[in-house]
């Protein structure tokens, strides 16, 4: 990773617990740090959160000094893990419901944590979604990790507010960093879809920057699928440049 030229990292904590964090170290040692973005926590599912795997993750929070702990406004299993993100109803009995699940794990954590705004192809709901999130924020008492892809795709799929717009509504206290990333449309289900596969579209690109400029908050690139070298690599992270990291 040293080729990488990032100011920090994000690894998903699920992959590291109990797990030799010599890694992880070395990043942090080097001047980068290491923020830990979940997938498992299910904070939109109905399920009793995993007490286990939150002792086992406070634990990793301590080893690493990790600064901050993240995961997604969205359902991932609740018998099992689904490894994928799925959208909760934007109501106002779902936002409280969320939000003190938010809570109980900041309870068991002993940190405030960041949740992450997802993508959603289809929902249901009488809430914009700004508002939605707006309230799942103030009545958790968390911080937003604010993807501006996600917002993008959602505008694309849906209508409605656009990402700068979003951004105007939903405000800027909460947020600890931001996503980019890129996506590609689909035919077979006529949508565009969250992929992180391709470059960041040049509107978004100018977006991050600005509010980096503006507000301090720093960027991180998702590219998940179809990696291109790293000279690629490198070049979209010079394009985010304020503060850039993957």
């Amino acid at each position: 990773m040293s080729a990488v030229q990032a100011d920090f990292f994000e690894v998903a904590p699920e992959n590291w617990v109990r797990r030799d964090l010599d890694p992880l170290h070395a990043l942090i040692a080097s001047g980068r740090p290491v923020h830990l973005h979940g997938v498992a926590l299910n904070l939109g599912g109905a399920a009793a959160l995993d007490q286990s795997f939150l002792r086992d993750l406070r634990q990793l929070i301590t080893d690493l000094g990790a600064p901050l702990y993240s995961d997604h406004l969205a359902a991932s299993g609740d018998s099992y893990q689904l490894y994928d993100l799925f959208a909760v109803p934007f109501t106002v009995l779902h936002a409280h419901r969320i939000a003190d699940r938010i809570r109980a794990v900041q309870d068991a954590l002993g940190m405030r944590i960041a949740i992450e705004n997802t993508t959603w192809y289809t929902n249901i709901g009488a809430m914009p979604e700004a508002d939605f999130l707006g309230l799942v924020l103030e009545r958790a008492d968390c911080h937003l990790l604010l993807d501006l892809n996600n917002l993008s795709v959602n505008h694309k799929n849906h209508g409605g507010l656009s990402p700068s717009e979003f951004v105007q509504r939903l405000g800027m206290e909460r947020i600890s960093y931001m996503h980019v990333a890129g996506h590609e449309f689909d035919d077979r289900f006529d949508l565009f879809l969250d992929t992180h596969s391709q470059p960041v579209e040049a509107h978004t690109q100018q977006l991050a920057r600005t509010l980096a400029e503006r507000h301090g908050t720093p960027v991180l690139l998702e590219w998940d699928n179809d990696i291109p070298g790293m000279d690629v690599i490198n070049q979209e992270l010079a394009c985010l440049r304020t503060s850039t990291t993957m």
